[in-house]
């Protein structure tokens, strides 16, 4: 599989990360670059999606960047990982559904190795712990080229969540590896990427 792992250990900010992932998926339609997966982590941020609603935001305070992802209100912080990807689909299954079904599995998986168990919800999108959400999976597509990505709650603060109803929910339905273990966790970049590409060369 002809695919760049990039992993950047410094923070990046939101809008810079996008711009960027919606550069390679214009190189990857014209056939000038390779699939990507790009582990990284944003500094705090909050985001509205096409579906959010202005009651999503408990803090009028608080900056929202407005996207045109699906979904509604979110947080990015540090200590949640982010795993974005930009996959061309003209040249493996074209079915969104695998594509979804492999994302939620590459979560499962992680999550599996830090004796953490977990499961997809067909009615709410991403990955639950015991009914709170510890993951969020979001997923364009143009020409078939596949991007966005995931975000996993690794020892990000969740105090933060109270500012919002991150997406639409009861912001004490989230949770994180800390959260339930109790402890840091390392090497999170290494299985990340690890997992997810052996994932996505099952596509």
């Amino acid at each position: 599989m002809n695919i760049e792992i990039k992993i950047s250990k410094e923070q990046i900010p939101y809008k810079t990360a996008i711009k960027f992932l919606k550069k390679r998926v214009e190189l990857i339609k014209s056939g000038n670059a390779r699939d990507l997966l790009w582990i990284l982590e944003h500094p705090l941020t909050y985001t509205a999606g096409i579906r959010s609603e202005k009651t999503e935001i408990l803090d009028k305070k608080i900056k929202v960047i407005k996207t045109n992802r699906g979904g509604k209100t979110t947080l990015h912080n540090p200590g949640q990982k982010i795993i974005y990807f930009a996959l061309d689909l003209n040249k493996k299954k074209r079915d969104i559904r695998h594509l979804i079904h492999v994302l939620e599995k590459s979560i499962i998986d992680f999550l599996k190795l830090y004796n953490i168990k977990s499961e997809a919800d067909r009615k709410q999108i991403g990955i639950w712990v015991k009914k709170k959400k510890i993951a969020a999976i979001g997923v364009r597509v143009s020409k078939w080229v596949a991007f966005h990505g995931c975000s996993i709650n690794i020892n990000n603060d969740l105090k933060k969540y109270k500012k919002i109803m991150p997406c639409g929910l009861d912001n004490e339905k989230v949770t994180s590896i800390y959260n339930e273990k109790k402890k840091k966790i390392t090497k999170v970049n290494k299985n990340l990427s690890e997992i997810f590409y052996l994932n996505f060369k099952k596509i």
